[in-house]
């Protein structure tokens, strides 16, 4: 291991900083977003507030993240675009991705009672949260076609290696979304719908801004948009061939977060509150460390594309060694300040005990989980989707079920317990495809 992290030089090191530090940064504004939403209305003297949002947010995160293949699938794509070099494909790629974003954006407004309906019943959550829960679904739906379209803009952009634009959009969407969270409910007086609206409001704002900057990208790239391409069915193919692993994969992991949440909820407002606060806490580490998963994928993709073995395993050492120092560094700032950030979201008294008992687990996570991160990575950018898919089903159902299962009588301890088993597991099966895969020259 030693020896591979030292295979990285200089400037590759100055490659992965150059595009991970926005993403790091832009990236680390979407859960500080979470964790202003969980102050506001974490003040407020009623936890079913708290836990109407946690369950939305959740319900939310769930759908979006289903589809985040539009984002991930784009950026691989791309960036073997940009490594062979083909602009014109780089175009059409976006294109698809767009259309593909709308489609199914509009298809989730027109289905949403049976959604938000099914995804409420699933959570199980008590009848005062589920109200309100319901009162924040049914208005965070109408931003579903944003997201996607912003997803499928990021990746795009990510697979281009500019990683400046996804951060100007991120920075100026969550600054606006945390200023209409307190006028929604110190200014206004609403509860979890108020934040709900801030949120969509906040999403059309990063969607036209987005594509402000996307048209100013394009009339700077060389190439042409094959547009009679775009009406052709079978030139989706490969992009939905890649999309389909990404989504299963993804749809997997999140039912696995929905069924964490479930079970939290079970255990009472207390647990399913404290598991929200920490659960932010995961979210930081997650959006960190990505930063440097998104190097690697756009890095890792265009090596691949161009076929360069040795700057492939270069620029992979590059980024795993960042990413290990980002997750000791993570460890110890949760160890240090965890108890300050908790106290601080939120006054709470039991919610606050609560989350403070099972701190510990969230100290240890950054170590255990920058593996999966990093492997995810490299595969996003080389297509290695049916692996990502695969891996994570035996993870989940092969490691995280059976734990759960065996350690219920540890009531949250032991779900914590298979949480983090989860991503020892997808480290482990991570690891061992990327040195079959990769252990010979790229064809």
């Amino acid at each position: 291991m030693i020896r591979y992290l030292q295979r990285a030089r200089k400037q590759d090191h100055q490659k992965v900083w150059s595009l991970a530090w926005p993403m790091i940064l832009s990236n680390i504004t979407v859960p500080l977003l979470g964790l202003v939403d969980t102050a506001v209305i974490g003040h407020l003297p009623d936890p079913r507030y708290l836990a109407a949002v946690a369950v939305g947010a959740m319900i939310f995160s769930i759908l979006y993240w289903s589809f985040g293949f539009l984002r991930m699938g784009t950026t691989g794509l791309t960036a073997q675009a940009l490594g062979a070099p083909d602009y014109n494909q780089s175009r059409l790629l976006l294109a698809q991705s767009l259309v593909l974003a709308g489609i199914i954006g509009l298809t989730l407004v027109v289905f949403q009672y049976p959604l938000i309906k099914t995804a409420l019943t699933l959570v199980g959550a008590e009848p005062d949260v589920t109200t309100e829960a319901r009162l924040y679904a049914e208005i965070r739906i109408f931003g579903v076609p944003a997201v996607l379209a912003n997803y499928a803009l990021l990746g795009w952009f990510l697979g281009n290696q500019n990683t400046r634009i996804p951060l100007l959009l991120l920075l100026v969407t969550n600054l606006l979304n945390m200023l209409l969270d307190l006028i929604a409910v110190y200014g206004l007086g609403m509860h979890a719908e108020g934040v709900a609206l801030a949120t969509v409001i906040s999403e059309y704002a990063s969607l036209l801004l987005g594509m402000t900057l996307m048209l100013r990208m394009l009339a700077k790239q060389p190439g042409n948009t094959p547009w009679p391409r775009l009406k052709s069915v079978s030139d989706y193919y490969h992009l939905i061939n890649v999309n389909r692993y990404l989504f299963v994969r993804t749809l997997v992991l999140l039912l696995t977060l929905a069924f964490f949440t479930s079970q939290g909820a079970k255990q009472g407002a207390s647990i399913l509150s404290a598991n929200a606060v920490l659960l932010n806490f995961f979210l930081i580490i997650s959006n960190g460390l990505d930063g440097f998963a998104h190097a690697a994928e756009a890095l890792s993709g265009k090596f691949y594309g161009a076929r360069d073995r040795k700057g492939f395993h270069r620029i992979v050492s590059a980024c795993l060694s960042w990413s290990l120092i980002s997750a000791v560094l993570f460890t110890l700032f949760f160890w240090l300040c965890g108890e300050l950030i908790i106290a601080l979201l939120t006054n709470i008294p039991e919610v606050r005990d609560t989350a403070t008992t099972y701190l510990p687990w969230i100290i240890g996570l950054p170590l255990i989980a920058v593996w999966s991160f990093m492997t995810d990575g490299i595969f996003v950018g080389t297509t290695q989707v049916k692996a990502m898919q695969n891996t994570m089903l035996m993870s989940v159902f092969g490691v995280f079920a059976p734990v759960w299962y065996l350690t219920q009588s540890l009531g949250n301890n032991g779900l914590w317990l298979a949480f983090l088993s989860l991503f020892v597991a997808r480290g482990v099966t991570g690891g061992y495809v990327f040195i079959k895969e990769f252990k010979q020259p790229l064809e």
